[in-house]
């Protein structure tokens, strides 16, 4: 069974930071590109950021560039995002997911639950 699951998420004053965590089993996870997801109140889910585990490559949406950092431990299978100087704008839940050929796509095969990040001002 395919399973990805967030977890790191919580509340933070703006200017802080947060580490996420999305740990996955089911799969070969080298084989996968692991995204980052978010969506906050009233808006519709945008991609943050996505890495293809097999070469390092990784991408940002501009919103977040120069913040975040998003990061693999093959070892343990799980990918990170790494979220520094918080705006309140940034508060959404967050969700990772996982696709063998797709990165920055909201049709990528798999997906976790989510984790609440909320950026208090």
């Amino acid at each position: 069974e395919v399973q990805l699951v967030e977890s790191g998420g919580g509340l933070v004053q703006a200017g802080g930071s947060l580490r996420l965590s999305c740990a996955a089993s089911g799969f070969t996870f080298d084989d996968y590109a692991i995204g980052w997801f978010r969506q906050a109140p009233g808006k519709e889910r945008e991609g943050v950021s996505c890495i293809s585990s097999g070469d390092d490559n990784t991408y940002y949406a501009d919103s977040v560039k120069g913040r975040f950092t998003i990061s693999s431990d093959n070892a343990k299978n799980t990918v990170y995002l790494q979220m520094n100087s918080l705006k309140p704008e940034d508060t959404a839940v967050y969700y990772c997911a996982a696709d063998p050929l797709q990165c920055f796509s909201l049709g990528m095969n798999y997906w976790g639950k989510g984790t609440l990040v909320t950026v208090s001002s």
